[in-house]
């Protein structure tokens, strides 16, 4: 991002030379081997779309499933029985590179009965593993490929017959016999493919049902057989959806279907990424006038001579494609932007399925490949083509360059989410810091040489900061790369003293926190003479600094105090103005007092921080403010404002990159400490409901908020859960839910009363120990100016008193200084 440049400019501006693949993990998208995809002929001339295959859970059983069948053995018995297809004499040198061997330990020793239906259980050992190949730049698991590949025809007899155009006529007759043998390998290979791409679902695990949908006619058909304890009258088999939907199911991943009979079905996805990419892709679907083939499909279901010009006629109301500017949309660009969102949904499961994020499973269960487990293991798209074209390697590339951008756009979205939760926290605890009994005398106290850095209460700009380095004689004569120079020589000179000073302010107040140094670097102070100062590296003061943190106000004042006595003639400033309850707290929300004074003819600093601000984000702070400064993140009132301006197709992909993110974290396995993966999933409700996806925005609103509450530092009346409450409200009254979406809102306003009680009963405590004569009933127009000038003194005063009590239990050392 450019300096100067908005968040939301930011994030809409993703298209050019953001990131290079080569950067980002690389593997096969489904359906991609070696730089091709797997291509789907339509059974009707002129018809595009994409087929997506997955599994979802059997009504009849739970998932994840039961203690001592996790994912991992769910995983491992699909991969057994679907290796089990291959042909028991067929030589594993001709097999081909994505195809796998099979230890003893994984063959069951009883295949019988495995093609009927429904399938019978059986015992799976979780401890047994598979033989794996890794290649280069995804690692990819080979039962993985062989399994999430069984649907492609990867036509290595058109690649033979493209060589063999090449081949030169003039090679030796060994040359020639060997391209005879691998043509007549290709041609096994390809029948054997066809043999397990047959057989495939023939062997599902018990619970997991695998269900096809294809774009191009909007049918959603069952393709595996039914379970031990699968309800037959309910079972969803064959559908011509006419509208999709999310449902309100705890695990986030149920989709409500209606059919063009009128017919209703919930089906529950085994993963996230396969309900939010199959609601989306179905979402792009039907935004579309019907085609032949939907037209054919319906006809199929309805039976002929049904009218069915009002189902025909239409395009989905509901759908959110068809809504606002995308409703504009020609189908060519629909064909094009729904091949993107699917190409990059598969591109991303792949990097998933292969383990390509080696730190994103340090809080999970499930290690690289396992993530997924068996409901990952079945997932798989394939384009349709009328022309049967494949793509190439600059198209896969291209695919991962879009990955790369839509990655940036993502991780820049969630740093802004990030810094305004932590600016929350700054001003929640700021206003909570104000309720000491102390703080009305610090807040009437004047810092020396602090005009601070507020225009609109009449500070100064960098330019006029009242206190600068010593202008020596020689530097008239030397650039300002030589002044900056000088002066980090001077301030190691100035370093051991200020050690010293800070040691001894350390001792007497028991310090929370200290630190000294390191000198800051000459070029370091010419950035920020020349971002603050107007280029003056006289100005910067901060050469030579040092940190302490107190625990409160109270040991604020008597820092204050011990400094002034032990060495106030070397004080130049003292700067109080972002800790005045009537100034700006610094870029991000952080207060703090900052003393400059001079040691050896140099400038040095003492930051002196809070500790109840400190540790939000201790060292990390500066970059918090930072990236505060460089975002102009203050300008937020909701970092959901971030995503002003970005059409639904980025949004769509940006969702995709959330999934990424956490993929290893479902959200009904979530726990309170999560707090990376609780940023992420807060991050994602933002996308879902400017997605119009309001429904799983509220699912996991309300798992964000019994997370918050079984938190001990958090609970249900912090801020951060009220903040919650608030997107609820939101969601909530999206989907018309008034009578909820009140009772949320009347839960809100009962925290804004506490809040405002707990403020009236700390100003109780302070004034209860002055006597208010009662006001004269005249008529004034100054009376209220006065009266208010007048509590301020009183408060001021009462405020005074109790320092002096707090001074005079717990620094006592201060008379006898």
């Amino acid at each position: 991002m450019m300096n100067g440049e908005s968040p939301q400019d930011a994030t809409a501006n993703y298209a050019d030379n953001r990131a290079s693949p080569s950067t980002n993990p690389v593997a096969p998208m489904r359906g991609v081997s070696d730089g091709k995809t797997a291509t789907a002929m339509s059974t009707h001339k002129g018809t595009t779309g994409t087929i997506f295959e997955a599994a979802f859970v059997d009504p009849a059983y739970t998932w994840p499933p039961a203690e001592g069948q996790g994912k991992n053995a769910i995983e491992l018995q699909a991969s057994t029985a679907l290796i089990k297809s291959v042909a028991p004499n067929d030589r594993l040198d001709e097999l081909d590179d994505d195809e796998v061997s099979l230890t003893p330990s994984m063959m069951s020793s009883d295949d019988e009965g495995a093609a009927t239906s429904p399938r019978s259980r059986r015992n799976v050992q979780t401890t047994t593993t598979t033989t794996t190949k890794k290649r280069f730049g995804c690692c990819k698991s080979s039962t993985n490929e062989q399994i999430i590949s069984a649907n492609s025809s990867n036509d290595l007899v058109s690649k033979s017959s493209s060589f063999g155009s090449r081949f030169n006529k003039k090679g030796s007759k060994a040359e020639r016999r060997a391209e005879r043998q691998r043509r007549i390998i290709a041609k096994k290979k390809k029948r054997r493919r066809e043999a397990r791409a047959r057989e495939r679902y023939r062997r599902v695990p018990e619970g997991i049902l695998i269900y096809r949908l294809d774009t191009s006619d909007r049918t959603i058909t069952l393709v595996s057989g039914p379970s031990s304890n699968t309800d037959m009258n309910t079972l969803m088999t064959k559908m011509v959806v006419i509208n999709a939907k999310p449902s309100s199911d705890i695990s986030r991943r149920g989709i409500i279907l209606t059919g063009v009979r009128g017919e209703i079905h919930t089906v529950v996805a085994c993963e996230q990424r396969t309900a939010i990419a199959w609601l989306e892709s179905m979402d792009m679907m039907l935004a579309s006038s019907p085609n032949d083939a939907t037209r054919a499909a319906m006809e199929n279901q309805l039976g002929e001579g049904v009218a069915m010009n009002r189902v025909l006629s239409q395009k989905s109301t509901r759908s959110n494609w068809a809504k606002g500017k995308e409703s504009k949309l020609s189908q060519t660009e629909r064909d094009q932007i729904e091949e993107r969102y699917v190409n990059l949904a598969a591109y991303s499961n792949n990097l998933i399925r292969a383990g390509a994020f080696p730190n994103s499973n340090a809080n999970s269960q499930g290690k690289g490949k396992a993530a997924g487990g068996g409901g990952g293991i079945y997932y798989t798209v394939t384009q349709i083509h009328d022309d049967g074209e494949e793509y190439d390697e600059e198209t896969l590339e291209s695919i991962a360059k879009r990955r790369a951008v839509i990655k940036d756009s993502w991780d820049f979205f969630r740093m802004v989410c990030s810094l305004l939760r932590d600016k929350r926290k700054y001003d929640e605890v700021f206003r909570k810091m104000q309720l000491d009994p102390v703080y009305s005398y610090l807040n009437s106290m004047t810092g020396l040489n602090d005009p601070g850095d507020d225009m609109a209460m009449g500070g100064n700009i960098g330019a006029d900061k009242p206190i600068t380095q010593m202008h020596l004689a020689e530097y008239d004569d030397m650039s300002n790369s030589q002044i900056a120079k000088d002066l980090v020589r001077r301030a190691e000179v100035a370093l051991p003293s200020l050690v010293e000073i800070c040691k001894a302010l350390a001792g007497s107040l028991g310090m929370e926190e200290v630190g000294v140094g390191p000198v800051k670097d000459a070029s370091a102070a010419l950035r920020k003479a020349e971002k603050k100062y107007e280029g003056d590296v006289l100005k910067v003061t901060d050469y030579c600094r040092a940190l302490l943190v107190v625990k409160d106000f109270p040991t604020l004042l008597a820092l204050l105090e011990l400094a002034r006595d032990s060495f106030g003639p070397l004080i130049r400033r003292v700067k109080l103005s972002t800790l005045k309850s009537d100034r700006n707290a610094k870029p991000g929300g952080y207060r703090d007092c900052i003393i400059n004074l001079e040691l050896k003819d140099h400038i040095c600093e003492i930051q002196i921080h809070m500790w109840p601000m400190w540790v939000i984000c201790g060292v990390d702070g500066f970059r918090h403010y930072r990236h505060c400064l460089e975002y102009s993140t203050d300008t937020f009132g909701d970092p959901y404002e971030a995503l002003a301006g970005l059409d639904r197709k980025t949004m769509a992909e940006l969702i995709v990159m959330a999934e990424e993110a956490v993929a290893d974290m479902p959200l009904e396995t979530l726990e309170w400490y999560h707090e990376k993966f609780i940023l992420d999933y807060f991050a994602e409700v933002g996308l879902f409901l400017h997605h119009g996806l309001h429904e799983w925005a509220e699912t996991t609103l309300r798992a964000l908020i019994k997370l918050r509450c079984q938190s001990p530092d958090i609970g249900p009346d912090h801020h951060e859960t009220i903040t919650l409450y608030k997107y609820l409200e939101q969601a909530l009254r999206a989907q018309k839910r008034i009578d909820e979406a009140d009772e949320v809102a009347a839960k809100i306003a009962e925290y804004k009363q506490l809040k405002t009680n707990e403020k009236v009963e700390a100003d109780k405590s302070t004034w209860d120990q002055w006597v208010t004569e009662p006001f004269e009933s005249i008529v004034d127009p100054n009376k209220k100016e006065r009266e208010e000038e007048e509590r301020i003194k009183k408060e001021v005063r009462a405020s005074k008193k109790a320092w002096r009590k707090i001074r005079e239990e717990r620094f006592r050392f201060l008379d006898a200084n």
